[in-house]
């Protein structure tokens, strides 16, 4: 793997970061959106159900799929700031050689997931496209399957980054220029 040192010589691999931090940043605009929504739709389930006594029946299906987009787009962006949870006891206990390899087969097999989320999760979205929700008879169940396609796609673009540029720096801030 390149260290950022080398990368940011490189004018590609400045584009690439770029690229690779507006690809994180439109992932956090959009999972914290939807937080925000499902963190107003949830009171309103509750007043229209204990208040009003007649419960609204689109408050709970649309915060879970809200949820579903908020889960995996935000699991693309907390992986690649490394803030997902993770095993190292194992390869911490590894020569440096050897926990440099296992972190490259690690990124590889990140990869593999990355595609199969996308090709199964794109399969899924297509197979079910003609099909709506039964709360939301105008909202195909293809769009509620695409979060999982859209994350594998980021998860890929992430891995990339990592092994052809290395991992981003600490701050993702496009504003930041990169060192």
């Amino acid at each position: 793997m390149m260290t950022q040192t080398v990368a940011a010589n490189d004018p590609g691999a400045g584009l690439f970061r770029r690229a690779m931090n507006a690809v994180y940043w439109t992932g956090a605009v959009i999972a914290c959106a939807a937080l925000v929504l499902v963190s107003a739709i949830i009171p309103w389930a509750v007043y229209t159900r204990y208040v009003l006594n007649s419960a609204s029946s689109w408050p709970e299906p649309l915060a879970v799929l809200l949820t579903v987009g908020i889960t995996f787009i935000g699991a693309a962006n907390c992986y690649r700031q490394r803030i997902h949870m993770n095993m190292t006891v194992g390869t911490d206990l590894l020569p440096p050689r050897l926990r440099a390899a296992a972190a490259v087969i690690s990124e590889l097999l990140m990869g593999v997931m990355g595609i199969f989320m996308l090709v199964w999760g794109m399969k899924l979205a297509l197979a079910t496209w003609g099909n709506s929700v039964d709360e939301f008879p105008w909202l195909s169940v293809g769009v509620t399957y695409l979060p999982i396609a859209i994350s594998g796609a980021m998860m890929l673009l992430f891995v990339i980054e990592r092994l052809t540029i290395g991992a981003p720096p600490a701050s993702a801030d496009p504003h930041v220029p990169i060192e």
